[in-house]
């Protein structure tokens, strides 16, 4: 723990797990804060705290965790995966993450707002890239800095969202068959019978579109990472998937809860990935995972760790539902590579560069193939 100036104000950095874990039990004496907080808007799930702040972290896990929505989201999931890694294969060296990040901002555009691949897309892309490179800068309103350009961004995003959204509520009514986020948000009441305005629905899907980004495509990345270094890990997710006896059919979302060994991996990849390199709270009053009094081995891949329940630390809120659809997109990567495909990191030594998140400094350099020979390669 040391004393320094973060963003133009006097700033305490702690690294210490129990002090950690102290911060976020303790709402009443520090709130959440982030320096950047206008690239996530007012109304925003990492920006509003107390009793606003669980009003709208209950209409989002509302709108994300209903049943009906998790099992759209695996049907719709799934094909778009193997219909990229098919394309991976035909390119034979790609670079992971660059991979993960289109793969995975087509997934989350359709199942945000059902916007599928095109021109519009891509222009949203370098949007959302511009936001992100303004969120860990000095915040600067001044023309040519990261942070001016991250709010013209983000303010070209609110109108495509604006305008996408005023679309649905002429139309009359919400549709049942998009079934998507923002339809849920635009849907969802509270116990006293209110919708959430619209400021409050753009800023959220702004905001959850950003965190489930980068956490998601980064935490791909480091699964191909881990995974080709660990093949014994890879040969047990198989031999556990083609359990299930689903001969080349899709995993259905009933069939998730079977997957014991997958989802330790999951576990023990969002660990080693750790996208979340620090978090803000402001003090209100005067008043890692990586650490091995919580994990033993702690820099070691290692699923099966998650056999016995670990000494958690407190999880920050501000990203959590980014955070759970991470977590439930994961085991579909991870079943259709072992089924049908092998890889081979091109750089295994690579160093790793930190900023403005960790990543192997070639980005991932991978050669990726198709198993013909497999028993299930999802035709």
């Amino acid at each position: 723990m040391y004393r320094t100036y973060l963003f133009g104000s006097p700033s305490i950095i702690a690294c210490s797990p129990a002090f950690i874990k102290f911060v976020l039990q303790s709402s009443d004496l520090f709130s959440q804060r982030w320096p950047s907080a206008a690239l996530f808007g007012q109304n925003s799930l990492v920006v509003v705290d107390g009793k606003p702040h669980s009003r709208l972290r209950s209409y989002v896990s509302n709108s994300i965790n209903r049943p009906d929505a998790l099992r759209k989201i695996t049907k719709m999931v799934q094909p778009h995966i193997v219909s990229s890694l098919r394309s991976w294969a035909e390119k034979g060296r790609v670079k992971g993450l660059d991979e993960a990040r289109k793969i995975t901002f087509e997934n989350i555009c359709n199942i945000f707002v059902s916007f599928k691949p095109g021109p519009l897309l891509d222009m949203m892309d370098q949007y959302f890239s511009g936001v992100l490179g303004g969120v860990r800068a000095q915040p600067l309103n001044i023309p040519g800095t990261a942070y001016y350009r991250a709010l013209q961004c983000r303010k070209n995003l609110m109108a495509i969202f604006r305008k996408e959204l005023e679309k649905r509520k002429q139309s009359g009514t919400t549709s049942e068959d998009k079934n998507d986020l923002m339809e849920g948000l635009m849907r969802m009441r509270d116990e006293e019978g209110k919708l959430l305005s619209d400021e409050e629905v753009l800023d959220n899907i702004v905001t959850l579109v950003l965190g489930g980004y980068e956490s998601t495509s980064h935490s791909i990345m480091w699964a191909l990472y881990y995974l080709a270094k660990h093949p014994d890990v890879v040969h047990k997710i198989r031999e556990e998937s083609l359990a299930l006896g689903k001969n080349g059919d899709f995993i259905k979302w009933e069939d998730l809860a079977q997957l014991k060994y997958t989802n330790k991996v999951v576990e023990e990849t969002t660990r080693m990935a750790n996208i979340s390199a620090f978090v803000f709270r402001v003090v209100k009053k005067q008043a890692t995972y990586q650490d091995p009094k919580n994990f033993e081995d702690p820099m070691n891949f290692n699923p099966d760790r998650w056999n016995e329940p670990p000494k958690h630390l407190e999880q920050d809120k501000g990203f959590v539902q980014a955070t759970c659809l991470l977590e439930f997109n994961l085991p579909f990567f991870f079943i259709i590579w072992s089924r049908g495909y092998k890889w081979e990191l091109m750089n295994p030594d690579a160093n790793i560069t930190y900023l403005p998140l960790p990543k192997p400094e070639d980005r991932l350099e991978i050669a990726f193939s198709r198993i013909w020979q497999t028993r299930d390669c999802f035709q």
